[in-house]
């Protein structure tokens, strides 16, 4: 894949005042990296077919990304980092299936200071695929393809990425001259999710099935297809090849995310990743920023289907 792409002058669109925050306490990891004035914080709260769901912040609140998980396990979970509901200021969807979508409406409608950042193109096929109130449309404040906005202390653009919802995206998230992009449930890796990848510093990228796995499985083979082709999900090893080809010194944490429950396992999908990043000749920790592991060239970390990841502090 070519790095040529150009990326496009677009306006940042302000949706207005920020809403007031408090402060996140209690950081249990530092990132790798040269040191920049407002750390940036991620954890994910569930991370696969049955329910997908991301904090990503600073010291004064964060986004959401994504509603797939039950928002009374999102707020435990956030409140043991002292992130309170009143920190999040609204929720970026990527897609419209249920893993994703499920719990936006009982979200915004305990706490209607969030808004709901999507495509109008999303929300109508979210009202069309979902059983959920259209009231959910009042929170709606609608984002462009590569058009960037801003939210909380973010500037976010969308990109169109490869699946069969009705409109699909992934997300660069930027903050202070350094981008966190998420790339989650795509077939293939087109030429503008490339763009956005390739200068992540922090990449949340699908990892989603074993080729054996899959293939000598229990799916149908009409599953196996929809799995395996263009519109469907990232084979661990493309998505190993695509990290090492376009690996920089300035990535320095890739999230492995969406991991199949039937056609893969943590285990597998992180030695595909490291396999292919230590072919190259790099070092690569396993997150935890151990003694051990703090000092290599890059972190893999594959992120946990039901529970919440370790939170990150990334400076």
């Amino acid at each position: 894949m070519s790095n040529t792409h150009q990326q496009p002058q677009r306006a940042v669109i302000d949706f207005g005042d920020e809403m007031p925050v408090n402060t996140v306490q209690a950081p249990v990891l530092k990132g790798d990296g040269p040191s920049h004035e407002r750390p940036l914080y991620f954890i994910s709260l569930g991370s696969g077919s049955s329910g997908n769901c991301a904090y990503v912040g600073t010291d004064d609140g964060g986004i959401l990304v994504d509603a797939g998980v039950d928002p009374e396990v999102v707020w435990k979970q956030l409140a043991r980092h002292g992130i309170t509901p009143l920190m999040v200021q609204g929720v970026i969807l990527t897609h419209d299936h249920q893993d994703h979508v499920r719990y936006v409406y009982t979200l915004v409608r305990k706490n209607k200071h969030i808004g709901i950042y999507c495509t109008r193109r999303l929300m109508t096929g979210l009202l069309r695929r979902s059983r959920i109130s259209r009231r959910v449309q009042d929170y709606m404040h609608p984002i462009y393809i590569e058009t960037p906005f801003k939210l909380a202390d973010f500037a976010i653009t969308a990109f169109t990425t490869s699946h069969d919802g009705t409109d699909n995206m992934g997300f660069e998230i930027a903050l202070d001259g350094r981008t966190l992009v998420v790339a989650t449930d795509m077939g293939t890796i087109t030429p503008r999710a490339e763009f956005y990848m390739s200068r992540a510093n922090y990449l949340m990228i699908e990892s989603n099935y074993d080729h054996d796995m899959l293939w000598n499985g229990h799916y149908p083979e009409m599953l196996k297809h929809r799995v395996s082709g263009d519109q469907g999900h990232l084979d661990n090893m493309v998505a190993a090849e695509f990290v090492a080809s376009h690996y920089h010194r300035g990535l320095s944490h890739v999230w492995l995310c969406h991991l199949s429950a039937d056609n893969n396992t943590p285990d597998i999908a992180r030695a595909a990743m490291v396999g292919r990043l230590e072919a190259i000749g790099l070092t690569v920790g396993d997150g935890s920023h151990s003694p051990e592991h703090r000092d290599r060239d890059i972190q893999v970390y594959a992120l946990p289907r039901f529970e919440a990841s370790t939170l990150f502090i990334l400076t």
